[in-house]
């Protein structure tokens, strides 16, 4: 354990100097190769580093006033035994390393997959109950076909998100604006420990941060980093959500879009995006089709027994009642569907049932019905 402290406890005195920004900390380790040679080195080396401040300069010269702090940091690390991985690591993620703030060292649970393609799936924390399916439905579909599943374990769509990937049996990565023992929100404390075990959650910030507004755009930088496309499933027009599109599109990665209602406030912002080129997503097929040269066969999940069951639901469908025809992805009132089909409300009301049962239709508030993603 001392060995791996002294290692990490360079990493770590930088991060306390006050103003050294990402950007900076990145010319320094291309300039000096090691956070130790940093540490050690003369105010004209130092000097030498484009655009580098003399604040900063003058931090580094004085580093020993930090120490102290970094000290504190790195136990409460090894503690609650956090796991480190630097941008000197061969295991630091790919694609992350080619943004141009990558952050130095990332704090994580779980274990890192630096094979598997990344994809994010990112909304709207109050999404519509079709965000909500559309979100874990793509997840689910993608993870079968080898893609990691990347997003922020907020409320709404990006809780959906991850949920797609765990019922897949796939991996999935949350990235927090928060340290790692400040789960944010709470109701998705479960679901974090969950992701944990199987997949990896990150933070880029000290362990008992807590999650302050500042903190989820800087975040979201490493959501579109780690990623070889962004898919934006609901987003209203002023959303954190298109801050992520915007990087994805400046790191040259894809930027998807699902569209919704013109009528709904949550797709104000994702018809934004696809007026300005993102590519329009309908099926999960539409991002494969993007992004099928990240996909190796040998990260291809067999196909769950859960999914075969929700196959043979689908391949009995001709023998259903034809109240599915009436029936479409945003909610529809009992009344209505009584009044096209023409049929009992008793036998409305009782084949709605047993479709919901088998989850090939969702209930809503209202007594509304949607079709299940599962159908289309």
């Amino acid at each position: 354990m001392q060995d791996s402290f002294e290692k990490y406890l360079p990493w770590f005195i930088l991060k306390e100097i006050p103003f050294l920004g990402n950007a900076i900390y990145t010319r320094l380790i291309d300039r000096f190769q090691s956070p130790e040679v940093i540490l050690t080195a003369s105010e004209a080396e130092l000097g030498s580093v484009e655009k580098i401040s003399t604040k900063i300069i003058h931090g580094i010269i004085h580093h020993k006033i930090y120490v102290d702090k970094a000290k504190i940091e790195l136990e409460q690390i090894f503690k609650n035994n956090i796991k480190i991985v630097t941008i000197m690591d061969s295991f630091y993620p790919v694609l992350l390393k080619q943004i141009p703030d990558p952050p130095l060292l990332l704090t994580y649970y779980g274990t890192l997959d630096s094979e598997s393609p990344c994809v994010s799936i990112i909304g709207s924390r109050t999404a519509t109950s079709y965000g909500l399916s559309t979100a874990e439905n793509l997840s689910f579909k993608l993870s079968l076909k080898g893609f990691q599943i990347v997003s922020g374990l907020a409320r709404g769509i990006d809780a959906m998100a991850h949920k797609g990937a765990l019922r897949a049996k796939g991996k999935t990565i949350a990235v927090l604006g928060s340290g790692l023992k400040k789960i944010y929100p709470k109701e998705n404390e479960s679901l974090f420990h969950e992701i944990a075990e199987s997949g990896t959650v990150f933070s880029e910030f000290k362990v008992d941060a807590d999650p302050m507004p500042g903190h989820f755009p800087v975040r979201n930088r490493i959501i579109a980093g780690l990623s070889c496309g962004s898919i934006i499933v609901e987003a209203a027009r002023r959303s954190g959500s298109l801050i992520t599109a915007r990087l994805a599109a400046e790191y040259n990665r894809e930027v998807f879009a699902v569209p919704g209602s013109i009528k709904s406030r949550n797709s104000e912002g994702t018809h934004s995006l696809l007026k300005q080129g993102a590519k329009l997503v309908e099926t999960e097929i539409d991002i494969i089709d993007e992004l099928y040269h990240f996909i190796h066969k040998k990260n291809v999940a067999p196909v769950s027994s859960e999914n075969q069951e929700v196959n043979r639901y689908l391949n009995d469908l001709k023998d259903r009642p034809r109240i599915l025809n009436f029936l479409e992805p945003y909610p529809v009132h009992i009344d209505i569907i009584i009044e096209k089909s023409g049929m009992k409300s008793s036998d409305v009301a009782s084949q709605l049932l047993d479709l919901e049962l088998e989850g090939l239709v969702n209930r809503h508030s209202g007594n509304c019905y949607s079709i299940s993603e599962d159908y289309h």
